[in-house]
């Protein structure tokens, strides 16, 4: 199982939110690609980068600190949030950034994710995020009326290789990870799986790669120190 510890970006800065608020944001440093480097040093392969303000705004206002992060680090650099035309798409990928995540797009514009998948393969990723068992947009302030499983099976119809999946109501809060919806998941498809939300210790990640999980996110864990991000990749693996 990959581990992809996480960098949340808002006005150029590391930030975390709690349970996707952006009312309950901290912030956790001015310099992003310091983060990234210490990925690396920590023996991290990947990186997943969320762009909190072009989630909400569909613009890309941290593009060049992404691809800081990505020059600085050296890693597999996967970005998400606000990514909601080929143009987008198309700017991330030329400018070195591995794999791009859909998220209020691949609910919203069918055409698009076809036009992006038939583009560029496996590197168009769809996030699926999960609220109350519906797929929730734009940042997660909006809950659509979408099953979460029939969305995916949709996903998998669609051709899209990898998913990755956040339990919103366990994202930021420190209480695990939900184990039963993504041992449900990687029973019910065949698409690379990504867990995210929750992830508060070793327990975890064990876990989650005990359900040969593709991969897992770590993110407010890593930066109050709950978990030892060297020990968690070696779990991991």
């Amino acid at each position: 199982m990959i581990l992809f510890p996480a960098i949340d970006l808002y006005e150029g800065k590391a930030v975390r939110l709690f349970k996707g608020d952006y009312a309950q944001m901290t912030v956790y440093s001015e310099h992003p690609e310091e983060i990234g480097r210490d990925f690396a040093a920590c023996g991290a392969s990947s990186i997943h980068i969320v762009d909190l303000e072009g989630a909400k705004s569909g613009e890309t206002p941290n593009f060049e600190t992404v691809c800081a992060i990505k020059r600085e680090s050296g890693l597999f650099c996967e970005i998400g949030g606000g990514i909601r035309s080929m143009e987008v798409v198309a700017r991330y990928l030329d400018a070195g950034i591995d794999r791009v995540i859909l998220g209020t797009a691949a609910v919203t514009d069918e055409a698009f994710l076809r036009e992006a998948v038939s583009a560029y393969g496996e590197k168009i990723a769809v996030g699926v995020d999960i609220r109350d068992g519906c797929v929730a947009v734009k940042g997660w302030t909006e809950k659509s009326e979408l099953d979460a499983f029939e969305f995916c099976a949709k996903m998998q119809a669609l051709g899209v290789k990898t998913i990755i999946c956040t339990d919103i109501s366990k994202d930021g809060a420190m209480q695990g990870t939900n184990r039963a919806l993504y041992k449900e998941l990687s029973e019910k498809f065949s698409m690379q799986i990504t867990a995210s939300g929750g992830v508060s210790d070793l327990d975890d990640v064990c876990a989650l790669r005990a359900l040969d999980l593709y991969g897992a996110i770590i993110g407010k864990a890593y930066y109050t120190g709950a978990i030892d991000l060297k020990k968690a990749v070696e779990a991991a693996r």
